[in-house]
Formats: C-alpha cells, structure tokens, sequence
C-alpha cells in the first residue's frame, strides 16, 4: 500500500528506474491530474456514493431481519435454511442471470446495481448466532410488556448486537464500494457507471490514446502503472477515512465473531 502511494506520486523516469521504492526523488502529481482530468470520475464518485449508501441500508435491512426471524421456531424453517445455504455454492448461471435482469426492467438503473445483491448469507450465519446469544429473558420480558417483534429487534436486540452489527455494516460498505462487475454488465449509459468501473476505463485509456490538449499544454506524458496507482489511492481513501470512526465496534465485531464462529 505505501509503495503504491508512492509510485502515484511518481514520474515515469524515476519509476523505470526503481519500481519499487522507499522514499520519493521527487514529487510529481501528474498521474492525479491525468485521473481527475475526466469529468467522468466525478459523476461515477457520485454513482457509486448512492450504490453505497442505499446499498448498505438495503443489505443490512434484510441481513438483520433474517437473521432475527430464523432464530424464531416456524413451519418449515429447516427446508428454508436449506435452500437458502443452498444458493451460497450453486446458482443459475450468468446467461439466465441477465435474461431476469432485463425482463425485469432494471437494465441501465441504478437499482441493477443494488437489488440483486440483497444478502450475504455467511454475514446474515453470523449476526444470526450472535442474535441467539443474547438471552432470552430479555425478548420475553419486553413481550409481557406488549412489545412487538419489530420493537424488540430494534430497540433491545440491535443495540446490544451493535459491534456485530457496524462490523458488518463496514463489510457492506466496501463490498458496494468497490461495485463494478454489474456496471459492466447491465450499464450502458456513461452517466450511470460506478467509480471502480469508470477508474477501470481511465487505466486502460492511457498510453492507447493521443493525449488531450490540456495535457500537452502541461507536458505532461501519462504512464499505465502511475494511473493506476493513483485510480487505487483515491478508490481506497474514503474507505479509510470511515474505518477510524468505527473502529472499536469493528475490532470488538470481530473478536465476537471469532468466539461465535
């Protein structure tokens, strides 16, 4: 990751010269300017910013109402569970796949990109076995109290399970984050690609390209592996910038988890 920093702030020169390095020669942005120079950078920021947000709350939603509901005795909860751990390795192949995405409407929205993806099934195991830890004292009193299954969830279960809980709302996040394989498949409109898959098109585009005006005027040369780097920085550092502010539910999710498991 740090060398990876570096060659991002690295001229092509002093690149060939020492791909891999501890200290910059010198500093050079031009594989930044290279990124931001396309407009197409902003609007997919702003695509896959939605992706992530509605995303999450989407996964979550119905990671924790699964999991909550079958730790709950109803008909039938065996063959369910079956079924769905049976979708975990086996699935009806690419081709049907997007036969049910354009039969449904969703070809080149926005939603193409956030409803096929509803729950992770080895996420929703594990919040559901630390669901079934908390005691179950604490459902029945609330239930004398005449509270519902809704209330119970959210107001009891879920702030003691809030570690688990962040922790994987953070897995989420990165999953919707680093979103490109549907963009590819079912997006068409340039305004509508994600980050990863617009980034994916700037690496690709350069050194195959005449430079633009604006870039000869800088004299700048654009170079693949200086593009790319600079692609992984600003992919990563929004990532980063959240993981402080949940840290100690992640670390403590994570110490849970590993019991649990």
């Amino acid at each position: 990751m740090y060398n990876s920093v570096l060659v991002s702030f690295t001229s092509q020169a002093d690149y060939v010269r020492s791909p891999f390095m501890l200290f910059p020669k010198r500093i050079v942005t031009d594989s930044y300017y290279i990124v931001f120079e396309s407009r197409a950078l902003f609007t997919g920021m702003w695509v896959t910013l939605r992706i992530t947000l509605l995303g999450v709350m989407y996964n979550m939603l119905l990671t924790v109402l699964m999991a909550y509901s079958f730790n709950k005795v109803f008909p039938g909860k065996k063959i369910i569970m079956y079924l769905i751990f049976f979708t975990m390795y086996f699935d009806g192949g690419l081709i049907p796949f997007y036969m049910l995405i354009r039969d449904m409407g969703l070809m080149d929205t926005l939603a193409c990109m956030i409803l096929p993806t509803g729950i992770s099934i080895m996420y929703m195991t594990v919040i559901r076995k630390y669901f079934a830890a908390i005691p179950d004292e604490l459902s029945e009193s609330a239930k004398i109290d005449g509270a519902s299954e809704l209330t119970i969830l959210f107001r009891i279960i879920m702030p003691l399970a809030m570690p688990m809980v962040v922790t994987f709302t953070l897995y989420y996040a990165v999953d919707r984050w680093n979103e490109w394989w549907y963009g590819m498949l079912f997006v068409k409109s340039a305004f509508r690609q994600p980050l990863q898959y617009v980034l994916r098109g700037i690496i690709m585009a350069t050194g195959q390209q005449a430079m633009s005006s604006s870039l000869m005027d800088a004299g700048i040369i654009p170079y693949a592996e200086g593009v790319k780097m600079a692609s992984v920085v600003i992919t990563m550092t929004p990532i980063m910038c959240v993981y402080p502010f949940l840290q100690k539910y992640f670390v403590k999710g994570l110490a849970i988890g590993a019991v649990k498991g």
